[in-house]
């Protein structure tokens, strides 16, 4: 049994990049997997970026795509909203 990477835990992306003719819509779900199987404390883009460096980023690769696209998104901001928010007022 493998150990547990702590920028890939279940290996999903490591899986992603070995399947032949996956296509981006699956790279996507297999992004939301990865993403919800981090640990709330990781910092989501180190790991893509170690992700990508690991890798290679092959061109022409959807999950490279995706990953890339992943270190655009906004930071995490925490939550929002809530009853709490709204009983501020």
């Amino acid at each position: 049994m493998r150990e547990s990477d702590p920028q890939d835990p279940k290996g999903l992306i490591r899986e992603a990049f070995r399947m032949e003719a996956v296509t981006e819509a699956e790279c996507r779900s297999i992004f939301l997997d990865w993403a919800l199987s981090l640990p709330p404390e990781a910092d989501a883009r180190a790991a893509i970026r170690a992700l990508l460096d690991r890798h290679g980023a092959p061109r022409g690769h959807p999950m490279t795509q995706v990953l890339r696209e992943g270190l655009e998104m906004p930071a995490r901001t925490g939550r929002r909203g809530g009853h709490r928010a709204r009983s501020q007022r």
